[in-house]
């Protein structure tokens, strides 16, 4: 598997960076860079979110950020175990997310349907 098998959309469910941590729903773009290097993009909900990262020997790691609804901006970093091309399985952590824990997430690519005739 290379980088490039990587690129498109997946359908994300995560868990959040606390304990009881809740779960969340959302998308997942991934696409490759010139240099070719990941570039991310989440929404979960309103929120947008906007990494980059690499890829190497099936891990996936990609550094986050994104303004909070304080106008703020949170940085993290998402780590993924790329199970197929299709499948990633991973976690992540927020520099000023509660350090006991580690958020969760897993992806499946979206498979691009045909039209009907």
């Amino acid at each position: 598997m290379t980088v490039n098998d990587l690129a498109g959309n997946y359908s994300i469910q995560g868990t959040n960076q606390e304990e009881n941590s809740s779960i969340y729903d959302g998308f997942l773009t991934l696409r490759v860079d010139e240099n070719g290097r990941i570039v991310a993009e989440w929404i979960i909900g309103d929120h947008i979110q906007h990494g980059t990262g690499f890829y190497k020997d099936q891990i996936l790691i990609i550094n986050f950020s994104y303004e909070g609804d304080d106008q703020k901006i949170y940085k993290g970093v998402a780590v993924y175990r790329c199970l197929s091309k299709d499948i990633l399985d991973g976690f992540w952590s927020e520099k000023h997310g509660d350090p006991l824990y580690l958020g969760g997430e897993h992806a499946v690519r979206i498979q691009v349907q045909g039209f009907l005739n």
